[in-house]
């Protein structure tokens, strides 16, 4: 075997699993998304949808939910920030771990909805860190808005006779995503507030799982400047 021809292998494996760990990734964004919004009222990762939401409590004199609307976008901002540090300072799979002990902190304190609402939130801003790109590509793992609009240009770009397919990875972290809000739903359906507690071990495990990765590939999944 040649050595572009064993890069070319490794760089076709990276990509998978890169791909793989990112609907897993999102596939617990959405579920917890949905438990969010169905538990709360208020999304907990889609922060365009929390933005307009805070506008309209603001407009319609609903000061209080306009506050904690606009102290969740602060609450998601900080959750990246921190991510990103803990990815730098360990490693990235440490940043599921996190996220892992987030959750279950939230789950704890259903009696506590505000505080519950701002621990979910910071835990799906940290989680954003975990992975970043594949093979240079940006992902996106809490939102999907960005990830179909690149799918909507590649396919304008393919159409018009340019053939780079990279955009077509853009559509796995929506499939994650729509899967695990089904899932999410369904399980605040039959199972109501104790739902939280199922993130929380899917964290967990996709934390197991990522230690499994390379330390090289992990490097190769999040940016450095």
């Amino acid at each position: 075997m040649t050595i572009q021809r064993r890069r070319r292998l490794i760089k076709r494996q990276r990509s998978s699993v890169g791909l793989a760990l990112v609907a897993a990734i999102s596939f617990l964004a959405g579920m917890t998304d949905a438990m969010g919004l169905m538990s709360l009222g208020d999304f907990v990762s889609f922060m365009s949808g929390n933005t307009t939401r805070a506008s309209v409590a603001l407009i319609q004199a609903d000061v209080a939910r306009g506050v904690l609307l606009i102290g969740g976008l602060s609450t998601f901002v900080i959750g990246n920030a921190v991510g990103v540090m803990v990815s730098i300072r360990f490693r990235p799979h440490s940043v599921l771990l996190f996220v892992s002990v987030l959750l279950a902190c939230a789950a704890l304190l259903a009696d506590r909805r505000e505080m519950q609402f701002l621990l979910l939130i910071l835990a799906m801003g940290a989680i954003n860190a975990s992975v970043e790109q594949i093979e240079g590509l940006p992902v996106g793992l809490t939102y999907v808005t960005g990830a179909l609009s690149r799918f909507g240009r590649g396919l304008g770009r393919w159409v018009m006779g340019i053939r780079n397919t990279h955009w077509v990875i853009q559509i796995v972290p929506w499939l994650g995503m729509m899967a695990g809000a089904i899932s999410g739903a369904a399980l605040v359906q039959k199972i109501g507030s104790l739902a939280l507690w199922i993130p929380s071990a899917a964290a967990l495990l996709l934390t197991a799982v990522a230690i499994q990765i390379p330390r090289r590939w992990q490097s190769r999944f999040i940016q450095h400047r």
